[in-house]
């Protein structure tokens, strides 16, 4: 049994407007902060094969053009995972890297250990500095804002666990475990084990989905010193199976449907309540992820494969601008945020490859090359700059 707050969609129309429109235009990006995962020049892409075997994250070199060459191969110190049911996203979430560029780290998740791993970045090379716990089971997103760090587990019902950063490595933040209450004996479990974990853009709340298991958007207000409310706001979204997160430029929690195969956007007011604003379908099979890029959302879509192009609005409206061919098994993706959002990388999982394109300014897409990423077939994970 889940102790939470518990709203519809409908009951939270009236919520309050948010400032989390300015929080994002207040949020640097990438390329303008100063940390040594940058140096003049240097432009990465990094992809996690999360291999049972051994996970590894793999570096490419980004050239001006937006295409990848090879650049090295980092063990995890940790194991990836799979899970039930799982053919082409074998964590079945979306952010299982995460780079943070103030401090000039990435972090990646090791399903199949329950341990995370922290790297120092150096343009496209790795340093490998901490593996830890991950304070519960299979382990398959991590999110970071300022100097908190908090890393979702999908299995035993589910769990979030908070760390703070200090210098080059995580520490655990005492009094920050929460159990989301998610029933762990529902099947299959890659719809029904949650699908990411993400802060608002200014930091002051957490949010999680739990795709089929609920189909909730669970939101906990983070308090001094990063630690959460002892319960979220459980906003009920029956029948949707919502998946992953992100905000639109506008401020808008955006939410990627694999129940309806659509996008949707929402108002999340302070209370923790989201009230929806819009809901778009792609007509495509498996909408699963969701990356912004300016004033476009990018969803991969597993199923048939292919991304579906969508813009935003400050209203909330979404329009469908159209969908592009992807290689078998379309997952999660990542911008280069150094290149002013000119280029759009999407993980197939199908094929363990990684397919680049160039972003128009209309929102079009064209294939500008592919990659096979070694040992990374069902792998999820990917972050660029």
């Amino acid at each position: 049994m889940r102790t939470a707050i518990r709203v519809t969609a409908a009951a939270a129309m009236a919520a309050a407007t948010t400032a989390a429109a300015a929080a994002i235009a207040a949020t640097p990006a990438f390329a303008s902060v100063s940390s040594p995962a940058r140096a003049d020049g240097d432009h990465a892409v990094f992809v996690q094969t999360d291999n049972t075997a051994g996970n590894r994250i793999v570096a490419y070199q980004r050239a001006a053009d937006g295409t990848l060459s090879p650049a090295g191969s980092y063990a995890t110190g940790g194991l990836g995972g799979i899970l039930d049911g799982s053919v082409v996203d074998h964590t079945a979430s979306q952010g299982s890297l995460g780079l943070d560029a103030r401090h000039g780290l990435l972090y990646a998740v090791n399903a199949g250990s329950d341990t995370i791993s922290v790297f120092a970045v150096h343009g496209d090379r790795l340093v490998r500095r901490q593996v830890l716990g991950s304070g519960g089971r299979f382990p398959v997103s991590v999110t970071v804002h300022g100097d908190l760090v908090y890393v979702l587990n999908a299995r035993s019902g589910g769990s979030v666990q908070g760390y703070r950063v200090l210098g080059t490595a995580l520490v655990p933040l005492p009094g920050s475990h929460r159990a989301l209450g998610l029933d762990p004996t529902a099947t299959p479990q890659f719809t029904t084990t949650p699908g990411q974990v993400a802060f608002t853009p200014d930091g002051s709340q957490l949010v999680v989905t739990t795709k089929g298991n609920g189909n909730d958007i669970d939101v906990f207000g983070v308090g001094a010193g990063g630690r959460l409310s002892a319960t979220p706001v459980v906003n009920s979204e029956p029948g949707t199976v919502p998946f992953a997160i992100s905000f639109d430029q506008f401020g808008h929690l955006v939410i990627a449907e694999a129940g309806t195969n659509a996008v949707s956007t929402f108002q999340l007011a302070s209370s923790g309540t989201v009230s929806l604003l819009h809901r778009v379908a792609t007509g495509q099979a498996a909408t699963c992820w969701v990356l912004p890029v300016g004033s476009f959302l990018f969803a991969s879509n597993a199923g048939t494969p292919s991304e579906s192009r969508i813009a935003s609005s400050p209203s909330g409206q979404l329009s469908l601008l159209g969908n592009t061919a992807t290689g078998p098994g379309a997952v999660d993706a990542a911008t280069a945020a150094g290149s002013g959002g000119r280029f759009l990388y999407v993980q197939t999982g199908g094929n363990g490859g990684v397919d680049e394109f160039s972003v128009a300014a209309s929102g079009a897409l064209t294939r500008i090359g592919a990659v096979t990423v070694p040992g990374a077939a069902g792998g999820e994970g990917i972050v660029a700059f």
